[in-house]
């Protein structure tokens, strides 16, 4: 029997009868209407194409005392950049979400590793958004190939599950998940209960019979994934592709890992054949850095466990309208207006008289308080039009009465900074053991605002 439900597309509460906001999760205007079975046909041959009668379906309790966690399979992608977000390399029966804008590059580096692990293991790369000549056309820019990859163009789960069991793949790519439908729900592809069917009947096969099981997704105008948070609840990796697709460089970030660190970013540039690793992103973020000009100071942020350098840059000119503009790229607009707020209150520059820009260079975002110091340190130094030292890195937290709080990870950073060439940092008061470790690189501690303002300018 069928009937109608309303489905917040953020969480996947369901609800008789449409509302305003989801009283759930607190969003408003996500109810979609869906039509679903209930009753003795609400079993698809979908939920159940997966299983066969030579056991793989069976399973029993264990005690966890039993269970050995000792070398873990993992298969090398082919990129360590790639390897290092996905914690170490692809664990088999694992299911990898990876998310980003269209024309990234998803697609691209999903072929290029289907290429280096096609030598000895069988994928099929099952495609609902083009055809098997166009997958061609692109291997073939991309010189990328294998005997045991196979290719399949079909949108329909039903006999997609029924095809992964006939061929018995080690990795399976399904591009996209938004795409793929179930005949048995009334509902459009892409909608709540399309997805959320998709994703769970492939969550079933992959862990069955462990295949390592990619799927693409696509994103929304805010930059998540679009279709129902339960997407990403029941995947076990989260990766986002960010870039603008006008810079060459390209980032993938971990969001979530259940086989690793979160927050780890591997950085790639896109080339002419595809997408090439960039093993040391501080150097690619520093290129092309101006010398001598105000307004650029260099950072130390930490990308999961991996130290990264990057540039701030900031622009303060006198605006003719009652309320100045502020505009940020790559860092947090709500606290990038808060410390301009400090340093108007704290250091006395009249910041309310002037339009102000902050941008990180490179694509690269940042979300960890560390980078305050620096932001600061920029927009004064573009304010009094006097450059901050090019060999001058800085870290650390500011608070709201000026003053400069710890941050973690400390020793990695100052360690980065002086592997990079600079010859001084300012980081919040530590330890002298620490401090006194470093002997190419001068660790300067202070504690406000106002004492670092001095010094440097």
């Amino acid at each position: 029997m069928a009937k109608t439900v309303f489905v917040c597309s953020e969480c996947g509460n369901e609800y008789p009868k449409w509302l305003g906001r989801c009283t759930a999760c607190g969003s408003w205007n996500t109810l979609v209407e869906e039509t679903v079975i209930t009753g003795k046909g609400r079993g698809s041959k979908a939920s159940s194409a997966w299983i066969s009668n030579d056991g793989a379906d069976e399973s029993k309790p264990e005690y966890l005392k039993d269970i050995s966690t000792r070398d873990e399979p993992r298969s090398s992608t082919g990129l360590s950049e790639f390897d290092r977000v996905l914690g170490g390399g692809l664990v088999p029966g694992s299911l990898v979400l990876l998310g980003g804008d269209p024309g990234i590059g998803k697609s691209t580096i999903l072929l290029q590793i289907c290429s280096y692990l096609g030598r000895d293991k069988k994928i099929l790369y099952v495609s609902g958004e083009e055809s098997l000549r166009q997958i061609k056309l692109r291997a073939e820019r991309l010189s990328a190939g294998s005997d045991n990859l196979k290719v399949y163009s079909e949108t329909d789960t039903e006999i997609i599950l029924q095809r992964v069991t006939a061929e018995k793949p080690d990795i399976l790519v399904v591009d996209s998940v938004q795409t793929m439908y179930n005949p048995n729900l009334t509902s459009a592809p892409g909608s709540v209960s399309q997805i959320r069917d998709t994703a769970a009947a492939l969550m079933r096969l992959a862990k069955s019979r462990s295949i390592a099981t990619f799927l693409v997704g696509h994103v929304t105008k805010d930059g998540s994934i679009a279709g129902p948070k339960i997407l990403e609840h029941i995947v076990d990796c989260v990766l986002y592709f960010e870039g603008d697709q006008n810079r060459s460089y390209r980032i993938i970030r971990a969001i979530k890992n259940r086989f690793g660190s979160t927050n780890e970013i591997g950085v790639f540039e896109m080339g002419e054949h595809g997408l090439s690793e960039v093993l040391n992103p501080s150097s690619a973020m520093l290129s092309g850095r101006p010398s001598g000009v105000p307004g650029s100071c260099i950072v130390c942020t930490m990308e999961g466990t991996r130290p990264v350098l990057a540039e701030i840059q900031a622009l303060a000119t006198p605006t003719i309208f009652g309320n100045p503009r502020r505009m940020t790229t790559g860092v947090d607009f709500n606290r990038a207006v808060m410390l301009l707020a400090i340093l108007e209150k704290r250091a006395g520059l009249v910041l309310s008289a002037h339009d102000t820009y902050i941008n990180v260079v490179g694509g690269l975002k940042m979300t960890e308080p560390a980078a305050d110091l620096a932001i600061l340190l920029a927009v004064a130094s573009v304010f009094k039009n006097r450059p901050v030292p090019e060999d001058l890195a800085a870290v650390g937290e500011v608070g709201l009465a000026g003053e400069i709080r710890s941050c973690g990870f400390i020793e990695s950073r100052i360690k980065e900074a002086e592997k990079m060439g600079f010859k001084k940092i300012i980081v919040p008061p530590i330890d002298a053991e620490t401090a006194n470790r470093f002997k190419d690189i001068e660790v300067c501690q202070y504690s406000n605002i106002l004492q670092i303002l001095k010094s440097v300018f």
